[in-house]
């Protein structure tokens, strides 16, 4: 499964929010640069 457009696709619809995009992080679904490139701002824990 390709993480990154998943997350990206539900964040851009809206669906996900900030916090629920770091849960991705937190689980290493994503990296913390692929969470800059979906939401804009710089990762931090």
């Amino acid at each position: 499964m390709d993480w990154f457009k998943t997350v990206k696709g539900y964040f851009d619809s809206k669906l996900y929010n900030l916090e629920q995009v770091k849960v991705f992080v937190q689980r290493e679904k994503i990296t913390e640069e692929q969470y800059t490139d979906i939401t804009g701002q710089e990762y931090t824990a």
